[in-house]
């Protein structure tokens, strides 16, 4: 230090007070680098399980909160209560008949009767009934795993969204300060001479933009804020808690092994699967249909007393049973019109199904490429950040050996503030890239 000191002295050979300060200045600087540097070492090294265990609570807030899924699991439970009905029997016929004039019978005159039936659908048909409301049931619960899937994304891409406007606020204060003690050394180092006044206006002009930059970036809280709490359907009344460093996910599979599982468990593929089948079975529900049919029953018939005779059996009552009847199909267009009309539309969700696979693959080919690209963006944002930083180190050791000029360490700060925000852009969009692909591939891969 007293060897720069002389040096500088013998060059300038005036200012020797300001000077003197300015080294201070400096050293004052390097120490704000080193402050800077271990801030950002923790934001990157802190625990991630409180956070990880939070996001946990706040999607089973959201799952019990939101009231989408509450109205499509009310339509599965409604669904659900058509079962005992397309099971049942048809209600029974029970008739009472009053005779205004007596029918003279052998044993009396029939006063009044009473008969009873119950009619019986052929072998299998209301199982095939129950079987075409069971798998609507299923398509129902399928759309409610759907919807609540797309509202875990949701929810875990906004909580992303609210970690990368925390990391970039701090790094946009930590930048400013690092700002501030260069303004303050360009300062004194323009009252000794050593530096244009430029120098000065430009680390203004720097300051200036990151001042804006940050007040975007607090602006920007309150409406994410607002968005994740309706996404849970609940005012927070504490503060959401996030982590210090955003973790890394993971996609281990390969995009033909991803596809596969897609086809095998989304849920919109499964719904849809499970409405053909439903279709299907109403087929064989109206192939059933257009069998006869039966109907058991028997009648009870009253009978009053002859007073004028005595005969065998007097005033005796008269049950018939059992009593058979068969209904018997015979107009055929109607029920053939029923069985084209459900193959129709299992061959239409069939089309549809074959659409959305297509759908589902363009979109797994976008998201793949997009995590791919992301990935490649996290190691190279991670390693320029590790450059910049490690040149505005350098910098600062030579331009306090008058090696380097002012705007050489100006720009380097720009650049390792660019580096650091993109590294955790690229981190926020290859966790978000994670989380759609696992939307896509259904709830047996939800985190």
């Amino acid at each position: 230090m007293t060897l720069i000191m002389i040096k500088s002295c013998r060059k300038l050979k005036v200012h020797r007070r300001a000077y003197s300060f300015s080294m201070g200045q400096k050293s004052f600087l390097v120490t704000s680098v080193v402050i800077f540097v271990s801030s950002v070492l923790q934001l990157l090294t802190s625990n991630f399980a409180k956070a990880q265990d939070q996001l946990t609570n706040y999607l089973n807030i959201a799952a019990e909160n939101n009231p989408q899924l509450q109205a499509l699991f009310t339509e599965y439970l409604a669904t659900l209560e058509e079962m005992p009905q397309a099971k049942a029997l048809p209600d029974p016929q029970l008739m009472f008949s009053a005779f205004l004039q007596p029918i003279e019978t052998r044993v009396g005159p029939q006063r009044a009767s009473l008969s009873f039936s119950q009619m019986f659908p052929w072998f299998g048909t209301l199982t095939a009934r129950e079987d075409v409301v069971a798998q609507q049931a299923e398509a129902k619960l399928q759309m409610l795993e759907d919807a609540k899937q797309e509202l875990f994304k949701q929810v875990k891409v906004t909580y992303n969204e609210l970690y990368y406007l925390q990391a970039a606020t701090n790094i946009t204060r930590r930048n400013l300060k690092l700002l501030a003690s260069f303004k303050e050394l360009a300062r004194v180092n323009f009252e000794g001479g050593q530096v244009g006044f430029a120098d000065v206006l430009r680390i203004e002009i720097e300051e200036e933009g990151l001042q804006n930059k940050l007040q975007y970036l607090e602006e920007s809280y309150e409406p994410l804020i607002t968005q994740f709490e309706q996404l849970l359907n609940q005012n927070l009344t504490e503060a959401i808690v996030l982590p210090d460093s955003l973790w890394m996910e993971e996609l281990l599979l390969t995009k033909d092994s991803v596809f596969q599982i897609i086809l095998a468990n989304n849920p919109q593929l499964e719904a849809i699967r499970y409405q053909a089948q439903s279709f299907q079975s109403q087929v064989v529900a109206v192939q059933k249909m257009s069998l006869p049919s039966f109907t058991l029953g028997g009648s009870y018939i009253n009978i009053g007393f002859h007073t004028d005779m005595e005969v065998p059996d007097n005033g005796r009552d008269a049950i018939l049973f059992p009593q058979i009847g068969v209904r018997l199909p015979l107009y055929r267009k109607k029920y053939e019109a029923r069985e084209k009309q459900a193959q129709l539309q299992e061959e239409a969700l069939l089309l549809q199904r074959e659409s959305i696979q297509d759908q589902l693959l363009t979109q797994l080919e976008n998201l793949y490429r997009d995590y791919r690209d992301a990935q490649r963006r996290v190691r190279l944002n991670r390693r320029l950040a590790d450059l910049a930083e490690r040149t505005l180190n350098l910098l600062q050791t030579e331009f306090m050996t008058n090696e380097a000029d002012f705007e050489e360490i100006i720009r380097a700060e720009q650049q390792l503030l660019e580096y650091q925000l993109n590294y955790e852009r690229a981190k926020v969009e290859r966790n978000n890239h994670v989380y759609s692909i696992q939307y896509l591939m259904g709830k047996s891969y939800e985190k």
